[in-house]
Formats: structure tokens, sequence, C-alpha cells
């Protein structure tokens, strides 16, 4: 899926300051809101943009052919000094990291994560895989990208656009089969250089589950992020014209910016959101789909994910 890591890397490491730590995925489970609760602990610096990509596609020239896919090249980071400038600004801080979902799903990160950091430590975020990919369809909805507004069909359709080259971010229910995934960071990594989570974690407690990563990431485990933002929310738009005006370039949207705070944008924006009920029979038929993996998984991260299976 991606070309070899610059030999480079391991040597160059020693003098520049790259990640000891990386927030793996999955997708849709809550890697934003990790990152953005992370970055605001003094003793913690994120790159500045989440999802650099830079492990799955350093040294590739990016050309997905799904709606919108230019925007991963746009984002994406490929070559060590684009990297390498990621982390200019670390000053007194002890825990360096990244979140990039794409980590957990492409086959060849781990092996190159623990090639070049291998005492880098691993938190890995997980979520009931129907739900998953759920958010993830309704994400790439929100953004105007899926236009096929039929959950069954979009998935009919996975394997054809697969196939065709579309991202990685489209496959809605192959992201979702997580053993495998997981499983090569553990054959790679010590098990006490890996933590992993449930969204539900998150979703129940989010303050107790920031003071499990701060203690895991050796810093001030005392702090307490501002829990307030809900950043990244999925949802179908109800108002697909204030959506508009909210989300993309526009001249209204230039001029209102400065005029209303962050957390009110949000809000608007987040409330013009809905998350229709999925299908229950479909809903049962993935679940019934995901069940090997599931209990897999179960076995491999030593939590109980019954309540996962249908």
């Amino acid at each position: 899926m991606a070309t070899t890591l610059s030999p480079h890397l391991s040597t160059t490491a020693q003098a520049n300051r790259l990640p000891n730590f990386f927030i793996v995925g999955a997708a849709k489970a809550g890697t934003t809101a990790l990152h953005h609760y992370l970055q605001q602990h003094p003793a913690i610096y994120m790159t500045p943009g989440k999802e650099t990509n830079f492990f799955a596609y350093e040294g590739q020239q990016l050309n997905f052919r799904g709606p919108g896919d230019e925007a991963v090249a746009d984002f994406s980071i490929t070559n060590l000094a684009d990297y390498q400038a990621q982390f200019q600004g670390v000053t007194t801080e002890t825990a360096i990291g990244e979140a990039c979902p794409l980590y957990l799903y492409d086959r060849q990160v781990a092996q190159r994560i623990q090639h070049h950091c291998p005492t880098a430590k691993i938190i890995i975020i997980l979520r009931e895989p129907v739900a998953r990919a759920y958010a993830n369809y309704l994400h790439l909805v929100r953004d105007g990208r899926e236009t096929t507004l039929d959950f069954a069909q979009a998935l009919a359709q996975e394997p054809e656009r697969t196939e065709a080259n579309w991202e990685w971010f489209w496959h809605y229910q192959q992201a979702g089969y997580y053993a495998e995934q997981v499983r090569r960071y553990y054959d790679l990594f010590p098990a006490n250089q890996i933590r992993v989570y449930l969204y539900e974690d998150l979703r129940r407690d989010a303050q107790g589950l920031m003071k499990d990563i701060f203690t895991f990431l050796g810093v001030d485990a005392q702090f307490l992020p501002d829990f307030s933002e809900r950043p990244n929310k999925s949802g179908m738009p109800k108002n697909p014209w204030l959506h508009g005006l909210l989300t993309k370039p526009n001249v209204l949207k230039t001029l209102v910016k400065p005029l209303l705070p962050q957390k009110l944008r949000q809000s608007i924006q987040h409330s013009n959101l809905i998350t229709p009920p999925l299908d229950p029979v479909l809903k049962q038929q993935l679940q019934t789909q995901y069940r090997e993996d599931i209990l897999a998984c179960q076995a491999l991260i030593k939590r109980d994910l019954t309540s996962w299976l249908p």
C-alpha cells in the first residue's frame, strides 16, 4: 500500500524530535477528540495538523480517484523534511505525538513505526464496528462527498470503489475488522507500550480516560483539559444551505466568522446535523459478519465486547 520508508529516518530521528507516541486509530472512534485534549497539556506536543499520514504514504505520489479525494494529497505529508518540520515547535514538552487513524488500517505502518521509533507508545481507540462504519459514511455525507444517500447501497459499492482506487476512508465496512489491525501492533511492540481504549470509555468518562493516557505518557495526570468541544461530529445536515454556509468558503462566512466565537459556530453546525436511525435488519447483518472478528479482538485486548455482538 505504501513504499519503503526513507532509510535516513532512523539516524535523523536522533537529531530531530520525532514522535515518542502515536494515536493510531480507529477512524471515527474519537481520535480527533484525543488529539484536541492532548494538545492542551503543557507537557505534550501534538503535530499542528492531525493526520500527517507520513508513515503510510512517505515517498508516494498520491492519486486517489474518489470524490474529494484530492484533499488527501493536500494534507498528507510524503517527504521526510516536511514531516520533521511538524516538530520544530517542540520546546520543553516530553511527550511528542501525532494522531492518524490510517496508521491502524494500513498494513505496513506498524512495522515502519516499530523500525524507526521502537520505544514509541501506541494508543488505540476502537468503536463498535457497525456504528463506526455508519459514522464514517455520515462523515462523507456531511462533507458532500458521499452522494449515495442509502447506507446499504454505499456498502454494496465499497468493493467497486476500492478497486477504482478511492482513498481508504471510503472503506466503511473493511476498516472495522480490528483484530488483524490491532494484532500487528501487539506482534511488534511490548504490551506495556500499548494502550487500547473503547469509544464508550471516551463517551462515558472522558476525564478518567485522559487521566489514564496522561499517566501512560508520563505527564501530569491531574491536568484537566477543556471537554466542552466535540470536534469532528458526523451527521446528515438538516439544512444543507446552512451547513454549506457554515463549512464552505463563502463571503458571508468570512464576514461573520470574526463575530462568532468558535464554540458558538460549532454549536450551530452540530445542531444542524442529525443521525438518521440505522436499519435494524442491516445492523444485525453487519454485526453477524463482524462476529468472528469481534470475538478475536475481544481475546486480544482482553476487554468484554459482547455488547458489540448481535
